[in-house]
């Protein structure tokens, strides 16, 4: 499961109608909003990015919207990616073997032509 928030950027004179779309629309839950600046926050969710695009899709699709972008998310297949990063051994296994000589190491990375 993934969540995002949106700011949605709308018309002062627009933000009512808007609000009751957004409200409607089955894409998103309404938090908080500020007519006078035009500003409302909402969260989407979504099985997967993929289906928060369409759901971020739809919002901006809604008249009246200026702007909607995703300002936080949070996704469960990245967080277990993290965590996978997190307990995995940081040091590479040539670094831990005392019977390597460093000499033999090849380094097959790109320094972008630079004279060492």
């Amino acid at each position: 499961m993934n969540i995002s928030s949106i700011v949605v950027q709308v018309r002062s004179e627009r933000y009512d109608e808007v609000k009751e779309a957004l409200e409607a629309s089955g894409l998103c839950d309404y938090h908080f909003g500020d007519k006078e600046k035009g500003k409302i926050i909402i969260t989407i969710e979504g099985e997967n990015v993929e289906e928060e695009v369409k759901k971020l899709k739809g919002v901006q699709a809604i008249p009246g919207v200026i702007a909607a972008d995703m300002m936080q998310t949070y996704q469960e297949e990245l967080d277990g990616a993290i965590k996978e990063l997190e307990a995995a051994d940081n040091i590479p296994y040539v670094l831990q073997d005392e019977t390597i000589d460093f000499r033999d190491v090849v380094y097959n990375g790109d320094l972008r032509k630079k004279d060492l």
